[in-house]
């Protein structure tokens, strides 16, 4: 591994729980512990494991006029979400776009109250930031954060972090709460990439490792990795960005069209405004020529990204798989990837090829594994 690359304020807690680290969007990061891969997304998804996702970016928006619905319009110029509804102690996925209508990066908006808090992914937070300047610093201070972040996801998730602050037991899905953890002052947000219930923490770099280790004390918390993020994500039917989204795809291929909601449309009160407006609000009336979707391999073998899709056992291929593997929930390969518009529906038979040789696949609907948010 590089020794330019960049490391976690919980890079010594890694290296004592026995971690394999990799170089991952410039830092040293866990792929996996001893517990090994298998058992760490299992785990996560019977009890709780605990993510290190301080690689990420923490970017924050305060209005300089002091109105929060300042910054609000200001960020909807570059964002197809509805900032301005927004309200205090709720956060929201959005989508940073390009001219074209292409996927910049997505990311998560909370409103803190006086100002909102963007978490981007880590290969794009400089880049993030760079556009968030030269578009808003007009209307906004933009504060690139030093905080570490951590993600405890899992069904044993709520009362793990209820033993160091009780509140969050009346948190729902997307709520964003200040709170006292382990002497760390804490952005909770009740979120996640993994499809289960959970909750992301933002605290100073100097409280990660306490909290951290507070945190694993409990038994019904293991330290994951990478590897089974992945594993999860992809179980869940969730995007990574450089995969299955990308300035190459819009949201409406993507299959994200859910994150636009109806103000931000054609009739709505802001309706356009972002960039590539024109575009996305025409394939959402018209539909997207190709779709995301689900892929289950018929046989034993994973299919990877990277994999091209055909409709048939010969001829040219008309798709591609962007992220692929095995589905330990399930105890299948799972891939996603785009397809035709005309062959995306679920049930429709492709093949992809893996070493030469193509092998029949099943379009799926997503996600492959149902999320259990809990929403009241």
């Amino acid at each position: 591994m590089s020794q330019d690359a960049a490391r976690t304020p919980l890079y010594a807690l890694h290296q004592r729980h026995g971690a394999r680290m990799v170089p991952f969007a410039g830092y040293a990061m866990p792929v996996q512990y001893s517990a090994g891969l298998l058992k760490e997304h299992l785990h996560t998804r019977e009890a709780a494991g605990l993510f290190d996702v301080s690689h990420m970016g923490q970017i924050r928006l305060t209005p300089r006029s002091g109105d929060v619905a300042d910054a609000a319009r200001a960020l909807e110029t570059l964002l197809p979400i509805d900032v301005l509804g927004l309200k205090p102690g709720r956060q929201r996925y959005g989508l940073l776009l390009d001219e074209t209508g292409g996927i910049r990066d997505d990311l998560m908006v909370a409103h803190c109250g006086d100002g909102f808090l963007l978490v981007v992914n880590a290969a794009n937070k400089a880049a993030d930031a760079d556009i968030l300047r030269a578009y808003l610093s007009d209307i906004c201070a933009v504060t690139v954060l030093a905080r570490a972040l951590v993600a405890l996801q899992g069904p044993g998730a709520e009362a793990v972090l209820a033993r160091l602050a009780p509140e969050v037991a009346g948190m729902r899905f997307m709520d964003v709460r200040t709170l006292d953890l382990a002497g760390a002052s804490a952005i909770v947000t009740r979120s996640g990439y993994t499809g289960e219930d959970g909750f992301e923490i933002s605290v100073p770099e100097d409280r990660a490792e306490t909290l951290a280790e507070a945190l694993l004390a409990d038994p019904a918390v293991l330290p994951i990795g990478l590897g089974a993020r992945d594993s999860l994500r992809l179980e869940a039917g969730l995007c990574l960005h450089g995969n299955d989204i990308d300035p190459g795809t819009d949201p409406v291929e993507a299959g994200l069209s859910w994150a636009i909601p109806s103000v931000r449309r054609r009739g709505g009160a802001r309706a356009g405004g972002f960039p590539g407006a024109a575009r996305i609000l025409d394939a959402l009336e018209a539909g997207p020529s190709r779709k995301r979707v689900g892929l289950r391999p018929e046989g034993p073998a994973p299919v990877r990204a990277g994999a091209p899709l055909f409709a048939d056992a010969s001829g040219e291929a008309v798709g591609r798989v962007t992220s692929g593997g095995f589905g330990p929930s399930l105890q299948a390969p799972v891939a996603m990837g785009y397809l035709p518009a005309a062959l995306a529906a679920p049930g429709t038979r492709v093949f992809a090829e893996v070493r030469g040789q193509r092998l029949p696949v099943a379009v799926s609907a997503l996600p492959f594994v149902p999320a259990v948010f809990k929403r009241a």
